[in-house]
């Protein structure tokens, strides 16, 4: 649920990258982290749980407007994606506004994708918010592997494969986080539904 903060005049969202182990959630913060100017943004904070991460830090988009006057400040959060670290997912995903799934692309990871959008879908239950009401933005990561030896799903199978989860289509992204492409889209893309949809509850509450 989204923050107002009046002494400040802003309003914080929050947007949480959730997806199976190693598929690039972390790598898509630092990428943003390092390109972003510094002069928009808050310190990245980064909690070690052997091996996997959970990183954090917000940013203010400049070109997003405002909401009644208060600037709009995003905070980014990602999720360990090892199962062993659920109860981590589920405090993350306290008070998320929106939610970027990260997609691995490659062929052996597809049952791990469709498990962790499964999971995201009961982890948010039980926090009472329903998955096909909260902004979602499909990230097919790893495209910089089309090519190479290692399989990889084609989008179109990706899309069918994760939608048939999902009550309505979500939009999607072609992404490489290591490389970049794709990356700033996502952000863009899930903090102007985000938004929309903060703005919406405002204005019926």
């Amino acid at each position: 649920m989204a923050f107002i903060n009046k002494s400040a005049k802003e309003i914080q969202v929050k947007v949480v990258y959730y997806g199976p182990g190693r598929c690039g959630k972390t790598t898509n913060l630092l990428y943003v982290n390092q390109k972003m100017n510094a002069q928009f943004m808050g310190k990245m904070i980064s909690i070690d749980t052997r091996g996997d991460k959970t990183l954090f830090f917000d940013f203010l988009p400049l070109s997003l407007g405002k909401i009644r006057g208060f600037n709009i400040r995003v905070q980014l959060y990602t999720v360990p994606g090892q199962v062993l670290y659920n109860e981590s997912r589920k405090m993350v995903l306290k008070g998320v506004d929106g939610v970027v799934f990260v997609a691995d692309s490659m062929e052996v990871q597809a049952e791990a994708n469709k498990e962790s959008l499964q999971n995201l879908r009961e982890n948010l239950a039980e926090d009472n918010l329903d998955m096909d009401e909260l902004p979602l933005v499909l990230q097919l990561n790893k495209r910089d592997l089309e090519g190479s030896v290692i399989p990889v799903m084609a989008r179109e199978a990706m899309e069918v494969d994760l939608n048939s989860m999902l009550k309505n289509p979500a939009p999607t992204v072609l992404a490489s986080a290591l490389q970049g492409p794709g990356v700033f889209e996502t952000l863009r893309e899930i903090s102007k539904i985000t938004i929309k949809s903060v703005h919406h509850k405002l204005k019926s509450s």
